[in-house]
């Protein structure tokens, strides 16, 4: 794939596919489970065809889900050390937060509001994915316990709800920094972007001549 002359490579097409697969898993197993978690969110089943639908598709989306994300940790593990960049970083928040970047410290390629949430979900869905085994009827209904199921359905949904508010702040902050979507659905920032949000990692490319993760082609 080619980019736009005099831009940066932000991450290449697998991961970008790799990451939009994820989302939407993501995105299913939540409102599936919304449907299943309380009976006035019940209608949600309607999406999947109804409620027998949901039960059986949930459980499968979860999979793929967990080999999906799998797959992005492969991918962006070595990027999301923690370092004494992120500490920085932290103690500077509230200028994060408002959006006065000029007063930040310089990070590199991901900053570590991006690594809580990369290490914090690399934790919940090997978390999910266990439970729902659990609690998955149809192939391990007579394997455990009910006091096991119980408690595995308990920590299903506490691990589904951490996660779903992580995403939520995922979200908000690929949307409030101008720029971030395009990076994950075309692949490219410019040097201002890189500049502005992600200093060190921007030197570390001109030191090195590189334009990104891969070479244009």
């Amino acid at each position: 794939m080619k980019y736009p002359e005099g831009t940066l490579v932000r991450n290449t097409r697998a991961a970008r596919v790799n990451h939009w697969i994820t989302a939407t898993c993501f995105v299913l197993l939540m409102v599936s489970g919304l449907s299943m978690f309380h009976p006035m969110l019940f209608w949600l089943s309607g999406l999947f065809g109804g409620g027998q639908w949901t039960r059986t598709i949930h459980p499968w989306i979860g999979i793929v889900l967990a080999l999906s994300y799998a797959g992005l940790i492969v991918q962006f593990w070595r990027d999301n050390f923690w370092n004494r960049d992120d500490i920085r970083w932290l103690r500077s928040i509230v200028e994060v937060v408002v959006n006065d970047e000029a007063k930040v410290p310089e990070v590199g390629r991901f900053n570590a509001g991006q690594k809580f949430v990369f290490w914090t979900m690399a934790l919940l869905v090997p978390a999910l994915l266990a439970t729902g085994l659990v609690i998955w009827q149809s192939y391990f209904g007579e394997a455990t316990t009910i006091e096991t199921q119980r408690a595995a359905e308990l920590v299903h949904s506490w691990a589904a709800a951490t996660a779903i508010m992580i995403w939520i702040i995922h979200v908000y902050a690929a949307i409030w920094v101008r720029g971030s979507v395009r990076a994950m659905t075309r692949g490219y920032v410019t040097p201002g972007w890189a500049w502005r949000h992600h200093r060190k990692w921007f030197r570390d490319l001109v030191t090195t001549g590189s334009t990104g993760p891969r070479p244009r082609g």
